[in-house]
């Protein structure tokens, strides 16, 4: 447990910074500051399954989902103008979305790691990320999905609303758009980490040589 100890903190970090970022907008409102940092919680992952192996990152995500579950629960008693900081579909959509993504990261990066350097960390990534857009946009937004109540969909109903899409496009509900924009900045973020997972797991190795 001692050796994965900097990527259980920096797992932590990350998902404590991104449940905070997420409530300042950036483009009017299209993306959060949260969607530039939570995009690194698969660098973390991938760092460690590349150094330690796939037993120890299922353990760095599983710290990251307990602290994203106390996240949410705090996130629940605090209530702004329009309800609840995280509503209840929000929070059971970041909960699962993160532990199903991230172990997804987990196993194609598992799958993947005896070819090129590079090869693992963005095949994994780029995966899992869209796996984690698509669980966590549907379950927390997607209006086909009724099974929350009347309150819950109440206090995510902003998110059906007709807006252009990505700001210029045809009408769209507004979550569809966001949806898009988030999945983006992940891709993009996902390219340039492949610079700091080289450097990192460079020195990690020679350090444990």
């Amino acid at each position: 447990m001692t050796r994965i100890l900097p990527g259980v903190i920096a797992m932590a970090i990350i998902v404590v910074a991104s449940n905070i970022l997420v409530q300042f907008l950036l483009l009017d409102g299209l993306l959060t500051w949260g969607a530039f940092s939570y995009p690194f919680a698969f660098l973390v992952t991938d760092i460690t399954n590349r150094v330690y192996g796939a037993a120890s990152a299922r353990r760095v995500v599983l710290a990251g989902f307990v602290v994203g579950i106390i996240c949410s629960l705090i996130g629940s008693q605090i209530m702004l103008e329009f309800g609840p900081a995280v509503p209840l579909r929000v929070a059971i959509g970041s909960a699962t979305a993160f532990l199903a993504a991230q172990l997804l990261d987990v196993s194609v990066f598992n799958r993947l790691r005896a070819g090129n350097w590079w090869r693992a960390p963005l095949v994994s990534t780029l995966i899992s990320s869209t796996a984690d857009t698509v669980i966590f946009f549907s379950i927390a937004f997607s209006a086909t999905l009724g099974v929350f109540g009347a309150n819950a969909n109440a206090q995510i109903s902003w998110a059906w609303e007709a807006a252009p899409f990505l700001t210029t496009g045809p009408d769209a509900p507004l979550w569809v758009s966001l949806a898009v924009a988030d999945w983006g900045v992940k891709l993009a973020i996902a390219m340039f980490a492949l610079v700091p997972f080289r450097v990192i797991v460079g020195r990690m190795l020679q350090r444990a040589n």
